[in-house]
């Protein structure tokens, strides 16, 4: 149990959020050679939190704790970068996916085109027109425009299911086409695999992946459905699989429980699933074909597309105005010419030109509460029991205190209330804040209370902290057997008092925990620390400098919580 605990882990952290700042490169050092086993990693625990006696601090319910909103979880929308910025008198903004509004070739299309278009001296009424672009995600465009306010003046998301679910949301939309830069969806597998699989299972199919990984023969992974179109694809490929019926049925419910059981947790981004292939972790992952044909490394790997296509449908919104919608045409009709359309193929898009989209049946609202059937049961029927650990020593005071009790009260929201949390913090001693229990409105009262209540001052024992959060892990995991454990340090990075680094490291790597860190301004040694914890059992370490770290823990809460 303990080992099947400890590979689940692993998988889940290899897969985990995709982040910027001290996150890159993460590496396993798990194999490390002064890493000790799980039962002496515990044993050595239990002295050193005995030696480190950590004191107990009686929680406050927050009476006042106002209830949360996506909105105040979003950060500015300009976190998002704008790939390309025209000037003309009439300028649409376009909000675009990363797989063709990169920065180079071969994912930089719809810039490219961009830019031709806006060097092509197209009037409108005698105004110059011209275009923006915005590199954000399909599913962080729908959360911003459905929750945040934001109002592009196009949405081009990676396939329809996006625009459908706008539409259920509330938002109307216009479709100005179907299509104008072709792409499918689909599953990629090793070779090796594949015909293994082939021999056993005949034809690669979503159903046909499914029974090879509950039958063990594979291990298959997708990304986050709440962000990735790629990961919502086949999340409804998923339960039209167990039931082609009723997606949404009982029956179909029970079942992605039962294989979510043994499954990766979801990835945030392609890259995670890349790296984590390269490492030999996953033999089968879903990809689109245009990422898959312009990625040397895979070509040892077999495509085979799935679910429905990504087409890139074009939507206008009713807050388009009639100058703004006649450039909107003008410049879809640029896209769709035969120069774009080979600009395109050249990039890897129109390809599978005969492939059909899957028909699920499901409608915008169905494809949204798929997603909240996936948040409730990704975890199957294993709950998470985390931790926060949280740094209050003097180098915290200020903007850092502030940032990290506004991100931690904005995106409780997200944490299941299945979930079993507590509270840790620390200067140069170490207190329990919140002892772990299930996070029910009353718990998360507590939590609320016990996150406002904290105050700085002394100095920095993050590794005594790091012990003490870990042992109270391992004592609620007795209650829960099978558990998802996971830590979250919250700190500057600048350790000064108590146990050092590499006194833990082969503690932390014996007992397999995932170690999620954010950081809080940090400077370049801090970062590296704060890295080196985190990489021990391949989580990640997340820079709370830049300005989305709410996003950052919202799909990092989205994916594994």
């Amino acid at each position: 149990m303990k080992k099947n605990r400890f590979l689940k882990g692993l998988m889940a952290a290899a897969l985990a959020l995709a982040v910027t700042g001290c996150s890159s490169n993460v590496t396993s050092n798990n194999t490390l050679n002064n890493s000790l086993s799980y039962d002496d990693a515990v044993t050595e625990l239990n002295t050193f939190v005995k030696k480190i006696n950590p004191t107990t601090i009686p929680a406050r319910i927050d009476v006042d704790m106002a209830d949360a909103s996506v909105a105040d979880s979003l950060a500015s929308i300009d976190t998002f970068d704008m790939m390309l910025q025209g000037s003309g008198n009439i300028n649409i903004e376009i909000a675009a996916p990363s797989e063709f509004s990169g920065k180079s070739y071969p994912d930089e299309w719809l810039v490219a085109v961009g830019q031709k278009f806006n060097k092509a001296g197209y009037t409108v009424d005698g105004k110059s027109v011209s275009v923006s672009i915005r590199k954000i995600s399909s599913g962080e465009t729908l959360t911003y425009i459905a929750e945040g306010g934001y109002q592009p003046d196009l949405y081009i998301p990676s396939n329809e299911m996006w625009g459908e679910m706008l539409q259920a949301s509330g938002v109307k939309t216009v479709e100005l086409t179907d299509r104008i830069a072709g792409n499918t969806a689909g599953i990629l597998m090793s070779k090796d695999v594949y015909d293994s699989y082939s021999a056993k299972y005949g034809d690669v199919t979503v159903d046909g992946v499914l029974q090879a990984a509950i039958a063990g023969d594979l291990v298959f992974a997708y990304t986050n459905p709440y962000t990735s179109a790629t990961g919502m694809n086949i999340l409804c490929s998923m339960l039209h699989a167990f039931d082609n019926e009723n997606p949404l049925s009982d029956n179909s419910v029970q079942q992605l429980i039962q294989y979510q059981n043994n499954a990766p947790t979801a990835a945030y981004t392609t890259s995670i699933l890349k790296d984590s292939a390269a490492k030999g972790i996953i033999d089968a992952m879903v990809m689109e074909e245009q990422t898959y044909i312009n990625t040397p490394e895979l070509k040892n790997y077999v495509y085979t597309p799935a679910g429905v296509r990504h087409d890139h449908p074009v939507y206008a919104f009713g807050w388009t105005d009639d100058d703004e919608m006649e450039v909107a045409k003008m410049f879809v009709e640029y896209c769709q010419s035969a120069e774009c359309q080979d600009m395109a193929k050249e990039r890897g898009f129109n390809l599978h030109e005969d492939y059909v989209s899957e028909n699920y049946g499901m409608t915008g609202a169905d494809y949204l509460s798929a997603q909240k059937v996936w948040k409730t049961n990704k975890n199957g029927t294993r709950p998470t029991i985390a931790v926060f650990v949280t740094d209050v020593s003097g180098s915290m005071n200020g903007t850092r205190i502030k940032s990290l009790k506004n991100s931690l009260l904005n995106t409780m929201q997200y944490i299941d209330s299945s979930s079993y949390i507590g509270l840790v913090s620390y200067s140069d001693k170490v207190f329990i804040n919140l002892p772990i229990a299930q996070f029910d409105n009353k718990q998360r009262a507590y939590f609320s209370g016990a996150v406002k209540d904290l105050e700085v001052g002394g100095q920095t024992a993050t590794y005594d902290a790091v012990l003490v959060g870990m042992q109270m892990l391992l004592d609620k995991s007795k209650e829960i057997p099978d558990a998802n454990l996971m830590l979250f340090v919250l700190s500057d990075g600048a350790q000064n008092a108590g146990y050092e680094l590499k006194r833990i490291t082969p503690i932390v790597g014996g007992l397999g925990i995932s170690v999620y860190t954010i950081g809080y301004e940090m400077n370049s040694s801090d970062k590296k620390d704060l890295q080196t914890l985190s990489e021990i059992n391949e989580a990640v370490c997340i820079d709370a400098d830049t300005e989305d770290i709410v996003n950052e823990l919202r799909n990092l809460f989205n994916v594994n919580m």
